[in-house]
């Protein structure tokens, strides 16, 4: 709802607004366990807290099922329980730090991402993409994979816009977006 509202503010008041749109792959499944423990731990919360989320991480296995046949159980060293109540919570304490050197705008909604701003001049479309560069830095270094395919970049504006935008997105995403209005 906050992205929507600051879009149609930007729109009413005849600005320009870029705004990329981000998703990350099997975001649940990559989580590290050690990464996340370490980011609970030095985030200021009670050790208590963060013994009993080791405990309830570590020690996992899963095994599959095909034909009637159960396979051996595999220790599960990544990713958070799907269909637990702290899944996504446990993904949020993962990924918290991801707004670091952040300049514009970031939105955060389950596994998606969304990175905006107003622009202005060419120097809030160099800070947009400065901002894309250190979040392709984060998200190699959190093992966290970007889906390039589902990755768009979007400029909302009253004027129609003719050229492709060109921001990028680390290695991950490196064809040119299409540039969407809104009229």
């Amino acid at each position: 709802m906050t992205v929507c509202q600051d879009i149609a503010k930007s729109i009413d008041s005849g600005d320009m607004m870029d705004a990329f749109v981000i998703d990350f792959s099997k975001a649940f499944e990559l989580v590290s366990h050690d990464r996340l423990l370490m980011k609970i731990a030095i985030s200021g919360v009670d050790s208590r807290v963060v013994a009993w989320v080791r405990d309830f991480l570590l020690g996992r296995t899963q095994r599959v099922k095909v034909g009637g046949q159960l396979s051996v159980d595999v220790r599960v060293a990544f990713g958070v329980p799907h269909g637990s109540v702290l899944g996504p919570l446990l993904f949020l304490a993962y990924v918290n730090d991801i707004w670091g050197n952040i300049v514009s705008t970031l939105s955060l909604f389950g596994d998606d991402c969304v990175v905006y701003r107003k622009i202005i001049n060419n120097e809030d479309i160099e800070k947009l993409q400065k901002d894309l560069d250190m979040l392709g830095e984060w998200a190699a270094e959190n093992s966290v994979k970007i889906n390039s395919s589902k990755c768009k970049a979007a400029r909302f504006t009253r004027t129609r816009v003719k050229d492709p935008l060109k921001y990028t997105l680390g290695d991950q995403f490196r064809k040119r977006a299409v540039a969407n209005t809104w009229e």
